[in-house]
């Protein structure tokens, strides 16, 4: 990857700290796609407001995965797959194997998601039709841009869905007492499920590990950049949390008491709620939103995993015990854009490199064909475990890599980060045994 930031030391200074934050907003982002979006509005239109606290919990458990997964890459000079190769082939052979299934499922998923408002917003082509139509897109906008314009579109396409998820949620005029009534933890009858739905889907699954890889492509390096790398998730996960209460909020006051499809194209009914009640202009401002919210998905996944893959075909062949550090050129740092050397992660060649053009392929192109058939049970059971089984895997093997020797003392974990990461790896734990109850029991 390349960057526009050409610098060797770490900003001084809240507001040039500020200037730095980018890659944190855009792994938050990349994790709200359509299907958490339903999550939130089925738990808005079932419950209202009471389970606000559950989407509150959800952000700061992300925001500790993220804050770890943040201080690996600082303070170890590895990108995470190269501490899960150290700690031995089943962790490096379990992300394979889960990165080749989800991808290929995944891909249907985020093509469809962004089929939907692109058919409720134009018309003329079948959802399955957009569908391929988006992925083609993102392929090609995926292929040919580097990080620096990636970023910056993100941003953009983040601040889109933002303002217009929110302007609605405050358009509705919300019960402030019953918002912070909401704060209170309490579990109604039947709500279980939901609330973990929504600790669950505040701001993304496997995509939280392709943040190091957007914070190389911005020449962060060392333990000097660890605040603003907790300024940069901070920011991420307090917007995808107030982006998720406010979708809360829509869903509460607008279809609560209703018995809604727990697919995407319940967000189509919200749409057309908010259309009979205000006017069109508030269903269009909707469908941008959610349109803004399926793209991002679909951009930050077909960039940020298939980097994630890239550097997985590199540490596959690294024997048990290497170390691979991220070396950025300083000159090129002062010059221009940052990279590394060949003996860990290359940051200028990846987006160029063939692991990453061929994972880009796989996420677009044979997906395409469940879009013409039903999704065939085996492989989406499949890929619906090994999903649910990736954040508490992800949260247990932070806790064993930063309170290691592998990592600089300054970057191990304390009282509060440990707490924070066993109490995700235990919730996701949870998540997954009612998963697998789900669909055996």
């Amino acid at each position: 990857m390349t960057s526009d930031i050409a610098t060797t030391t770490p900003p001084t200074g809240f507001a040039a700290k500020v200037r730095q934050v980018g890659p944190g907003l855009l792994a938050a982002a990349t994790g709200v796609g359509a299907g958490d979006l339903v999550a939130t509005m089925v738990a808005g239109a079932r419950f209202g407001t009471v389970l606000l606290w559950a989407a509150v919990l959800g952000a700061g458990l992300k925001l500790a995965l993220g804050e770890g997964v943040g201080r690996w890459n600082l303070a170890s000079g590895c990108t995470l797959l190269d501490g899960w190769r150290r700690l031995g082939y089943w962790a490096t052979v379990f992300f394979g194997i889960y990165i080749v299934i989800w991808g290929f499922v995944y891909g249907a998923t985020a093509m469809s998601a962004v089929g939907l408002p692109l058919n409720a917003l134009f018309g003329g082509l079948s959802v399955r039709y957009w569908a391929m139509i988006a992925g083609v897109v993102g392929l090609v906008l995926v292929w040919m841009q580097r990080y620096h314009v990636f970023e910056k579109f993100m941003t953009v396409l983040v601040l889109i869905k933002f303002v217009s998820v929110v302007s609605i949620a405050f358009l509705v005029s919300p019960d402030l007492g019953a918002l912070a009534n909401g704060l209170v933890p309490r579990l109604p009858d039947g709500s279980v499920i939901y609330v973990l739905g929504l600790i669950g889907g505040v701001g993304g699954t496997i995509t939280m590990a392709a943040y190091g890889y957007w914070m190389i492509a911005k020449g962060w390096k060392g333990t000097g950049w660890l605040s603003v790398m907790r300024l940069d998730n901070a920011v991420g996960y307090i917007m995808t949390a107030i982006f998720v209460i406010a979708m809360l909020i829509v869903g509460a006051e607008i279809l609560l008491g209703q018995d809604l499809t727990e697919s995407d194209k319940g967000l189509l009914t919200l749409g057309t709620e908010l259309g009979a009640r205000y006017g069109d202009w508030a269903r269009l401002l909707f469908l941008v939103g959610f349109l803004s919210v399926t793209t991002t998905s679909l951009l930050g996944v077909w960039n940020g995993v298939s980097l994630l893959f890239t550097d997985w075909t590199r540490t596959i062949r690294l024997p048990h015990g290497a170390k691979a550090e991220i070396d950025f050129d300083t000159e090129a740092l002062r010059t221009g854009p940052a990279t590394a050397t060949v003996t860990g992660y290359e940051a200028r060649v990846a987006e160029r490199s063939v692991p990453f053009r061929a994972y880009l392929l796989w996420l677009t192109l044979p997906p395409m064909a469940l879009l013409f058939l039903d999704r065939p049970f085996a492989l989406t059971l499949v890929y619906g475990v090994l999903g649910a089984a990736f954040m508490p895997f992800l949260g247990v093997t932070l806790i064993m890599l930063l309170n290691s020797k592998r990592i600089a003392r300054e970057g191990r974990s304390g009282w509060l980060s440990n707490t924070m990461l066993t109490a995700a790896s235990a919730l996701f734990f949870v998540l997954l045994v009612a998963d697998l109850i789900n669909r055996f029991g």
